[in-house]
Parts: C-alpha cells; structure tokens; sequence
C-alpha cells in the first residue's frame, strides 16, 4: 500500500501566479516592438529627408508626361528615341533661353528699378491710407527694425547657406533635366519595364491609365502655357499703352500667377499693377487696369480657355484651389506650382476606373429656373422669366 503524495508543497495557493517566470513570447513581442519602433522612425526620417527629391522626380515626371507627345511625333518620322528626346529637350531649354536672352536684361533692369523704388511706392501708399482712409501704417525704417529684431537670426542664418542654396538649386536642376532625358529616351522599354511585373490584365490597366493620364496631363500643361503666353501678352501691351512703369515683369506676374494659382489668381495677379499705378500714376490709371483685369478675365474665360483647353481635363475650381493650398503646404511653392497637373492626374484616374450611373429624377438636382426652362422646351412653350 502506496503513500500518499503530499502536495501541500507544490500545489499553489488559490490567487497566486502559476508561474514567476514571464511569458515565452513576452522577450520576441519586445524585440518585434523595437524593431517597428526603429522602422517607424527611419522611415519618418527617410521621408523628410528624401522629400526634395521626390519633389524632383515628380517634376521630371511631368516635364517627360508634357514633352513626349513631340518625341512620339520625331519617332514616328524616322528619329531615332534618344535623338528624339534630346532634341525635345534641348529645344525647350534653347527656346527658353531665346526668351530671356531678348527680354531678359529689359526684365532685369525693369525688376531692379522697381526694388529700388519700393520704399517709395511705400511711402506713397501710406499717404493715401493716412489721407483718405484715417489708417496709419508704420514707417519703413520702424517696419525694416521690427522685421530684423524677430526674424533677425533667421535672415542671418539664410545669408550663410546661401551659397549652399544655389548649390542645392543647380543640383536639383541636374538632377531634373537627367531624370527627365533618361524617361523620354526610356520610353516604351520603362513601360514593359513596370509592366513585366503584373499580370496581363493589369498590364492592360495600366497601359490605359498610363496613356490617358499622359493625354491629359500633358493637355493641361501646355494649356497653361499657352494661356500664361497670352494673358502676360496682352497685359503687357495694355501697361505700354497705360505707360505703366515696369510693363515685362507685372505682365509676367500676371500671366504665371493667373494661370497657376486657381480661382483667384488673376484677381491677386492684377493687384500688383494696380498699386504700381495708383502708386506711380494716379487713381485713373489705376482703375483703368482694374477694368482691364476683370474684362480680360471674361474674354478668356469665353473665348480662349475655351479654344485652347478644349482637350485639357478641366477641374472643378474649387478642387483645383484646395490643392494648391494643400500642395503649397506640404511642399512649399514647387507643390503649389505641381497641385495642379497632380490633381489633374488624380482625377483622370478617378475617371477611368470609378464607375458613373445615370442620375435619378430629384428636385435636388437642377435650380427650378433651369426645371421649368426645360420642362417649356418639351411642351413646345415659352416659359416665364
């Protein structure tokens, strides 16, 4: 006959831990932590660093999305890809240069005598405010003061990088127009190239968006352009009618700042010369370019945005003015000035793969002018107005 065991040593207490050693999967579960936590921050840090180059690459690629079209065309002639994409490329770069080498010292000397002349272009708008409005604005001298007191470290510490500015600049420039080159040369075989990666049915997705996205976009660019060419045109043959001091570089503010900044950038293109003029001129003049803004406004907005954007992916301005503000924040003004063919990319992709149904009949849908206009077009009758 076998004791029994005793137990009262091993078995314990009700309310105590089974165990005091810690769990097996408690040391990796720290260690998988640690590692997340490390990736994380890398590639925080990875991303705030490589930022000016994705910003690059998305230059590049827009430049090579607005120039293939012409080295399609050259191709198709018999060129061989590489000659093609650099004569595209050089050419752009020579017909830039051609600009600046015929307006570029008149633009110079016009930009450095209205620097010169901004302390008294001050002094004459603090006058009027004071005169006219009662509202006194501060002295230059006291502005300049209070400017270097708070932001003094900051404009010192900015004149010391700026030759590595410059540097950084030219870099980034090379680093464009290579990237750019290489694309346009790549052609095709960057395509097959990505494509070699998927299945055949999303190469065929692709394709399409890619083909589509590229129609677009490069639509849209060179849209802008062409509508920049025109509103800085005509702006400046109105200033040297008006002899508006310093014509080329307003007339060249207002074409850039109309064209890419949405929505309201003609209206904060066309303030410059209306304070130059109101400053320089007198009040008649100045309200002379207030009308000519606003009427060469409705001239583009019906007759050549109209013409030359016909094939552009137009955007809701709305849309479009969200994301340049949204694009200027996180990117500074290299993303304002890309919110625009980004967004125009974004939507042509929403438009080929999302889905459209046909509307439903809803009062909510139409202004009632608009319902009884079209309910008269049916009956045959006139409806009142």
């Amino acid at each position: 006959m076998t004791a029994p065991h005793d137990t009262s040593t091993t078995a314990p207490a009700r309310g105590e831990p089974t165990s005091r050693r810690p769990p097996r999967w408690l040391p990796r579960a720290l260690f998988m932590a640690a590692v997340a936590v490390y990736l994380g921050a890398f590639g925080w840090y990875a991303i705030d660093t490589l930022q000016g180059l994705a910003v690059n690459l998305l230059i590049a690629f827009f430049l090579t999305l607005a120039l293939d079209p012409v080295v399609v065309w050259c191709v198709r002639r018999g060129w061989n890809r590489r000659l093609a994409a650099a004569t595209a490329l050089g050419g752009s770069l020579g017909a830039i240069t051609l600009v600046l080498a015929l307006f570029g010292n008149l633009f110079v000397q016009q930009l450095v005598q209205l620097l010169e002349n901004v302390p008294v272009i001050y002094a004459d708008v603090q006058n009027l405010a004071a005169e006219r409005f009662g509202v006194v604005i501060p002295d230059s001298g006291d502005l300049v003061r209070d400017i270097l007191t708070t932001f003094g470290n900051d404009v010192a510490s900015g004149a010391l990088v700026f030759g590595t500015t410059v540097i950084g600049g030219l870099f980034a420039l090379l680093t464009i127009l290579l990237v750019t080159y290489y694309l346009l040369a790549a052609g095709p075989r960057f395509r097959a190239a990505v494509c070699r990666w998927l299945t055949p049915e999303r190469q065929q997705e692709v394709l399409t968006l890619w083909e589509i996205t590229q129609v677009k976009v490069s639509d849209f660019i060179n849209s802008r352009i062409v509508l920049a060419a025109l509103s800085s045109a005509f702006t400046l043959v109105f200033l040297l009618v008006l002899r508006t001091p310093y014509a080329l570089p307003l007339a060249v503010f207002v074409g850039v700042v109309s064209q890419f900044v949405p929505t309201i950038g003609t209206y904060l293109g066309g303030a410059l010369p209306i304070v130059v003029a109101l400053t320089s001129q007198g009040l008649p003049q100045a309200l002379g370019v207030l009308a000519f803004v606003i009427a060469y406004q409705q001239l583009e907005n019906l007759y050549f945005s109209p013409k030359v954007s016909a094939r552009a992916l137009e955007m809701n301005p709305a849309v479009s003015f969200v994301a340049v503000l949204g694009f200027g924040a996180l990117f500074g003004a290299l993303g304002a000035f890309l919110a625009l063919p980004v967004a125009a990319t974004i939507q042509a992709t929403a438009n080929t793969y999302l889905r459209r149904h046909t509307l439903i009949e809803s009062h909510m849908l139409q202004d009632p002018v608009r319902r009884r206009r079209d309910a008269a077009r049916e009956t045959g009758t006139t409806s009142a107005p």
